[in-house]
Formats: C-alpha cells, sequence, structure tokens
C-alpha cells in the first residue's frame, strides 16, 4: 500500500440477494467516514462465489443506495483507476498472489476430496472431538507438505482437483490487532484452523480476494458488520505473510430484533409488519415479493437518519440530522459495541418528523398521485395544501394522508354507528334540518370564524347543546368523530356540498 494520506474506504456487498437493511448501514458509516475526513467511497461487488450469485442482486444493490443518496466515487458504474469493481472480472490476479503465499512458505496445496473430508470429521466425532484442518492435523491429509513432491508434481500433471489452503503458524501465538470500535482484539493461532484460499474451479475465497482487492485498492479502512470478527485474525494474517501494510480495522456491532435478541432477520419483518430491506424485493426464482422501506413510504433521508441512529449516538439530544450533519458529526468513538435493538415505531416517528418538515406544497404534489389512484381529480395545489396542512401533523406517511382527509374528496357513504348512536338522536335531526336550511340561506363570506359564530347564535336561540350539535355536525360532514377544526371543514368543503351532507344525513340516520 503506497504512503497516502487520503482514507479510501469500501462497501463490498456479494449480489447473493437484496440488500438488507445491516448492510445499508454499513455503506453508510463508510460513506459518512470518508465525507468526514476527505476521502474515497468505493463500491467493490464481491462475486466470486458464483453458485450462490442471484440475478438481478448487483442493480438491486445499486439502486438501493442510490435511492438512500449514498454517491460513490469509484465502483462498476462510475469506473476509477482501481478497477475493475467486480471481483468476477479481476479473477485472473489472484491466482498470482495464492502462489505468491506458497512461495513464501504461507500456503499449501490439498488434494483432499469431499468424501476425504467427510471421513476425517466422521472418525474425530467418533473419539468426541470437532475435525479442524490446523497444524495438529494437515500432516494426517493429503496435501503438499504431507507427501512427496514427486507425488505432488504427479497429481498435478494428472489435473486432480485441489484448493490451495493458507497455513497458519505452527507456533502457536496471540495475533493482537487494534480496532477502531472494540479497541484492541486478540486471537490465538491455535484456535484457528487452514482455511482454503483458492478453490477447486479457480476461484479465490472470500478472505484471499478481500484481502488483495483491498491492497491493491489501496484501502486504508476496512469498516465492516461484527460477523467479520472471525476472520480478522485471518485477515490481519495475511497481509503479514504478504509483506503488506495492513488497513485499519473497525467491526461494526449488530442489529437487533426488536425484542433485544438475535440478530434481526427478514422473519422478524414479515412476522412483526416491517421491512427489513431499503427497496420491495422480488425473488427471480420464486417470485416471493418482500417489502421495501421506499414502496412503504418512507423517506430516504428518514430511513438514513434512522440507521445512523443504530449503533452510533451524537453524544447529544439531537436526534434529526442531514446528511450533512451526520458527515460532520459521526466519529467511532461513539458507535457502540454493543449491539443495536430496531425499533419499528421509531423508524415511524422519523418517517413523520421529515414528512412534517416538508413544505404544505411538496406533500400535496406527493399526496396528489394518490388521489388519482383512489379515483379522485387532484383539486389546485393551493387547495389540496390547504388540506394537506390541517392533517398532515397526524400522519407518518403520505398514503395515510387519505385516511385523515377523504372526506374533503368524498362524501360519507356510512356513518360511525356508535357516534350516532350516541349523538343523532332526540332533537338533532329536526334541527339538523334547520341548520342545512340555515346554511342554504347563508349570503356572508364563507368563512370558518364568520360561520362559527353565526351557527353558534343559532344553538343558543333555539336552547340547544352545543356539543351535541357540533359532534352530529362532524358526523354528518365526515362520517365519524375526526377531523381538523369543524368550520374549517365546513369552509373548504363549500355551501353546496355542506347543505347536500347534511341533508343526505337526516335522510339516511332519520
Amino acid at each position: 500500500m503506497s504512503n497516502q494520506p487520503s482514507v479510501r474506504v469500501r462497501f463490498a456487498p456479494s449480489p447473493t440477494g437484496p440488500l438488507h437493511m445491516g448492510g445499508v448501514r454499513t455503506a453508510l458509516f463508510n460513506y459518512l467516514f470518508a465525507r468526514k475526513n476527505g476521502g474515497t467511497f468505493i463500491l467493490r461487488i464481491e462475486d466470486t462465489d458464483q453458485t450462490r450469485y442471484v440475478k438481478g442482486a448487483e442493480d438491486y444493490i445499486i439502486e438501493s443506495l442510490k435511492w438512500c443518496g449514498l454517491e460513490f466515487d469509484e465502483g462498476p458504474v462510475q469506473g476509477g483507476d482501481y478497477g475493475p469493481y467486480r471481483q468476477s472480472e479481476r479473477k485472473a490476479q489472484y491466482r498470482e498472489y495464492a502462489d505468491l503465499l506458497m512461495g513464501k512458505g504461507h500456503a499449501y496445496i490439498a488434494f483432499d476430496t469431499a468424501e476425504e473430508l467427510d471421513q476425517a470429521r466422521k472418525e474425530a466425532e467418533a473419539e468426541g472431538k470437532t475435525f479442524s484442518y490446523d497444524e495438529h492435523t494437515r500432516l494426517s491429509m493429503k496435501n503438499s507438505l504431507s507427501m512427496p513432491k514427486n507425488e505432488v508434481e504427479k497429481l498435478l500433471l494428472e489435473n486432480s482437483p485441489y484448493v490451495i489452503r493458507f497455513k497458519m503458524p505452527e507456533q502457536a501465538e496471540v495475533v493482537e490487532d487494534e480496532d477502531m470500535i472494540r479497541g484492541s482484539v486478540s486471537f490465538r493461532t491455535s484456535d484457528l484452523d487452514d482455511k482454503v484460499l483458492f478453490k477447486a474451479d479457480g476461484m479465490p475465497t472470500y478472505h484471499l480476494a478481500n484481502v488483495v482487492d483491498d491492497h491493491l485498492m489501496e484501502v486504508t479502512h476496512v469498516i465492516r458488520g461484527e460477523e467479520w470478527l472471525p476472520s480478522m485474525p485471518l485477515h490481519v494474517l495475511l497481509y503479514r505473510a504478504f509483506g503488506w501494510d495492513q488497513p485499519v480495522f473497525a467491526h461494526l456491532p449488530l442489529i437487533l430484533k426488536p425484542q433485544g435478541k438475535g440478530k434481526l432477520s427478514k422473519r422478524d419483518g414479515d412476522k412483526l409488519g416491517f421491512p427489513v430491506f431499503p427497496l420491495k424485493w422480488t425473488d427471480p426464482e420464486t417470485q416471493e415479493v418482500a417489502a421495501g422501506y421506499r414502496e412503504d413510504g418512507y423517506f430516504p433521508e428518514a430511513f438514513i437518519n434512522m440507521l445512523a441512529l443504530l449503533g452510533w449516538n451524537p453524544g447529544t439530544e439531537q436526534e434529526l440530522f442531514t446528511k450533512d450533519e451526520l458527515v460532520n458529526a459521526f466519529s467511532f468513538d461513539r458507535v457502540n459495541k454493543s449491539g443495536a435493538r430496531f425499533d419499528p415505531e421509531k423508524a415511524k416517528w422519523f418517517n413523520h418528523q421529515y414528512l412534517i418538515q416538508k413544505t404544505d406544497e411538496e406533500l400535496a404534489g406527493l399526496f396528489g398521485p394518490v388521489l388519482v389512484e383512489k379515483g379522485v381529480v387532484p383539486p389546485p395545489v393551493n387547495h389540496l395544501s390547504k388540506i394537506v396542512a390541517l392533517v398532515k401533523e397526524r400522519v407518518s406517511f403520505v398514503s395515510e394522508l387519505w385516511e385523515q382527509s377523504s372526506f374533503f374528496f368524498v362524501a360519507p357513504e356510512a356513518y360511525d354507528a356508535k357516534v350516532a348512536k350516541k349523538r343523532w338522536k332526540g332533537e338533532i335531526p329536526a334541527f339538523m334540518t334547520k341548520l342545512a336550511a340555515f346554511f342554504e340561506e347563508e349570503s356572508g363570506a364563507w368563512k370558518a370564524d364568520l360561520l362559527k359564530e353565526k351557527v353558534s347564535k343559532l344553538i343558543e336561540d333555539k336552547e340547544m347543546n352545543f356539543g351535541g350539535v357540533m359532534n352530529s355536525l362532524r358526523l354528518a360532514l365526515v362520517g365519524g368523530s375526526f377531523g381538523p377544526d369543524l368550520f374549517t371543514i365546513v369552509e373548504m368543503l363549500g355551501k353546496d356540498e355542506v347543505v347536500a351532507r347534511i341533508e343526505k344525513a337526516v335522510e339516511k340516520l332519520g
């Protein structure tokens, strides 16, 4: 690795399915760290395992990160000086580095078949042990360390299948390294096995490809999930074996289930009714559809804000951050070691906060397509903006605006039975007929405050109960006991619509 001051980080997902929200958070923390330090943010697709490759997954990953607003400086789409950015397009180089390790005595060829390995496991189990291909067993196996050189050469000439394994140090040692989140981390080499670096199909394993690519791309910091922590000692030893400067590591805490125990999974989302993927995903094999935050109505900035606070905190009471504010505030000394519990209700809270921050005109523009889906021709933007302003505090998603405001567009076809039983009785039906006539004859300005004043006087003159009349009028206009200020509704519906709805209620409710 060249001695350059610039920070270079990478997000390196595998296209084996949809990107989990935990993966998005890993990308986000890489992005924030790069931007905070004026560095470079790289996307690398780790597709060496072709048996698990899922069609469409790479495009899904790229679209998801684009929706989240996480812009890459280098990657499969943007290109860059360190490409290619798909491991499958770099595979020719990996064998060279596997051979380099063998030449240094840090790796060896192993010819063991799947059947022979299975037999070794069974024999170990019979003795109450767990088989591990390591310094204690390698000389009893079929490899270039245990076999005569001529026999190895013979098998190679016969094109016998083989793998290349890393040779763990024979003298037990403690591998110590620093993690930006966890501090000093140590592992005993005697607990580690000789991992396969190069497979029989001619492709590298994750471990070799990952380390080689990080070196060649001059990655300075490896920021990844906690699940990769067990791989850290092997990767540190690989850097040492190659004689390369290694990057700084940071292993992020898990995102936990809402109950707090165990890693958050798709099954949890399906069971409790929330997405775990940024976008909707359709499985190309089964056609099974999984929900996405975008399609469920979340704003990308709310989704990112929520993710940022899963495992990191700013050390203040502030919860709402723009992307630039996150960049300025972010640091790894505020990232927790322990897992972060996901709260689906808090996710909705974040979306509500971003919804109410939008202008009424913005929300009207977003609400228009919802009205069209409902078969309603959207009114002029200035009118729709007024409606949105009345109800936006009550919703978390744009789609919910319809539930809170449908009566502005469509007269109720049914009336809340409980409210009708409680309110629509005695003198109310007769008075509502008089009230409809009063509105019909009203010739003054059709304004909420003036109408309220006049109706209040009418109620007083007729010695009616004000609350009873108001609740009954609301029932007639909206179909229940919900909605914003009643006389604002009266003003916005207009005289003809108000009279028609009251008359309809009298006809239906008696």
